[in-house]
This record gives structure tokens, sequence and C-alpha cells, in this order.
């Protein structure tokens, strides 16, 4: 007898897969559809989580696209993540002197030693105002799969 049975994704398999995190309007995001494939090890962080779990039970030779609410993704957006900082705190993360300008992506650090980063919003002598959401935060966004083989 011989198993005829399809592999499908675990927690922790291992994948040779194409993906795209695209916009709800379609433009892409990350995309491997027009490149090589990614090939990636569930559970390693190499995706976020989220993403993971919408491939889970996925059959290998699987081609779906799955539409993900900024619940199911980054998250919504929260109000209490875009904060007003002074310029000395904000010449004292960066040295200082750097010219700044709306849009830029500045890294802070943190109290626990690791880093963070904001959106800068607006600058003015004395103050800047940061968003601290993830950039795809209160976005729907669309993540297609096709699964090319699981070891």
């Amino acid at each position: 007898m011989s198993n005829s049975s399809v592999p499908v994704v675990t927690p922790t398999s291992y994948l040779t897969l194409h993906y795209r995190l695209a916009s709800v309007d379609g433009n892409n995001i990350v995309s491997t559809f027009e490149e090589k494939p990614a090939t990636l090890q569930l559970g390693t962080g190499q995706l976020a989580p989220f993403l993971e779990d919408c491939l889970l039970g996925m059959q290998e030779g699987a081609h779906t696209v799955f539409e993900l609410p900024p619940e199911k993704a980054f998250g919504p957006r929260n109000p209490d993540l875009i904060q007003r900082l002074s310029r000395a705190t904000l010449d004292e993360n960066s040295g200082g002197g750097d010219e700044y300008a709306v849009g830029d992506l500045i890294e802070f650090n943190a109290p626990s030693g690791g880093q963070f980063a904001g959106v800068l919003r607006a600058i003015d002598a004395d103050s800047a105002l940061f968003d601290f959401n993830h950039p795809l935060a209160g976005q729907t966004l669309k993540f297609e799969v096709r699964i090319i083989g699981i070891l």
C-alpha cells in the first residue's frame, strides 16, 4: 500500500512558498511571486505570528488569499502612540545636529536596552510629533500564499 496523504503545514514546518502581502487595493508591500520563492521555518520569527497562523493546516500545493482586517493583522491604530517629544529628547537620542524631515523613521533607545521607531509627523523649534504605531496598523491587508513544498 502506498501512502498518498498530502503534507500539511504545522507550527514547526519547514516550507518553500510564494507569498504576497498587499494593501486591500492590491499594492504590494512584499512579494516573492516575481522572484525566487521563500524558504523558511515556522515558529522561528521569520514571519509575523498572524501570518503563520494563516498557513496552519494548508496542504502542499494550495494557493489562497486571506483578507486580514486590522484586528487580525498589525492591529488598529492607537491614538495613544502619537506623542509629542521635546527637541532636547530627540537630539539626545539621535546625537544632535541631524536634519529631520516629516516622514522620517527615527529610532529611539528603549530603557530596556532595545530600540523602537517612530515616524516623524511634525516638527518645530521646540518639539516633534511622532507616530509610534506600526506603519500598517489600522489597515486591512491581503495575504496571498502558494505552498510549494513542506518538509
